[in-house]
C-alpha cells in the first residue's frame, strides 16, 4: 500500500471494475477467513462476490478516518441580521459502528449552538456528525467529538448535542433486548452554566 493507505499493484489487488475500489488480496482473504469460521463456505456462488463487497462496505462505512470533520465550519457567514438566538438542526439521522463488536449503531442527533457574531451553514453541522459516525465508535466518545469540534471551530457561546441511538451490539447479540434507546448528551458553555439556556435548548429538542 502507499503512504495514504489506497491499494497498489504490488499488494496483489483483485482486479476491481471502473469505478471501485481495488480491494487487496490479504484483506478479501480475511473476510473468506471469517465466513469459514462462522460455518459457511466463502466458495460457494452466494459468497464468492462477498468478500469485496464487505471490503468495500468497511471502506465506505469508516470514511470518517479520511477526513477531518472540523474543515466543514470553516467557512461561516457574519450577515445574519443580528440574530442571536439558539440554532437548532434536530433528527439527523446516523448509522455508525461500535468498537467493540463492529456491529451498527443507528440513531438520531440533535445539534443546537448559540452564536456569537456568525453562523454555519445547517449542512455543515450534519456534516460534523457524520464524519465522527463514519468511524469505529462509542457513543459517548460520538457526542463529545461532535460537541467539541463545533465548539472549538464555531467559537460560540454554547454547544448542545443531545444522541439517541439503538445498538446492534445489544440487540442482535449478547443480551438479544429490542426496542432500547440509549441517550448522550454534552453541554458546554451557557447551555452547562445556566439552567434556564439549557431548559430551552432541550425543550426546543423536544426532550423536556
Amino acid at each position: 500500500m502507499d503512504d495514504k493507505g489506497q491499494a497498489t499493484p504490488a499488494d496483489g489487488d483483485l482486479v476491481a471494475e471502473d469505478g471501485k475500489i481495488a480491494v487487496p488480496d490479504h484483506v478479501a482473504a480475511a473476510v473468506r477467513t471469517l465466513l469459514r469460521w462462522a460455518g459457511d463456505d466463502p466458495a460457494r456462488e452466494g459468497l464468492v462476490d462477498t468478500p469485496k463487497r464487505v471490503a468495500r462496505a468497511w471502506k465506505e462505512y469508516c470514511a470518517g478516518y479520511g477526513e477531518d470533520p472540523g474543515v466543514h465550519l470553516s467557512r461561516v457567514f457574519e450577515e445574519v441580521g443580528g440574530y442571536d438566538e439558539i440554532v437548532l438542526l434536530k433528527d439527523i439521522p446516523f448509522q455508525s459502528h461500535c468498537e467493540h463488536h463492529m456491529a451498527p449503531i443507528i440513531g438520531k442527533a440533535h445539534i443546537a449552538y448559540l452564536p456569537r457574531n456568525h453562523v454555519v451553514g445547517i449542512s455543515k453541522l450534519a456534516r460534523v456528525l457524520h464524519g465522527y459516525a463514519r468511524r469505529l465508535q462509542v457513543q459517548e466518545r460520538l457526542t463529545a467529538e461532535v460537541a467539541d469540534c463545533i465548539w472549538n471551530g464555531l467559537k460560540p457561546l454554547g454547544v448542545a448535542v443531545v444522541i439517541e441511538a439503538s445498538h446492534a451490539c445489544m440487540t442482535a447479540r449478547g443480551v438479544r433486548t429490542s426496542g432500547v434507546t440509549m441517550v448522550t448528551s454534552r453541554m458546554m458553555g451557557v447551555f452547562r452554566d445556566d439552567d434556564r439556556s439549557r431548559k430551552e435548548v432541550l425543550s426546543l429538542m423536544g426532550l423536556a
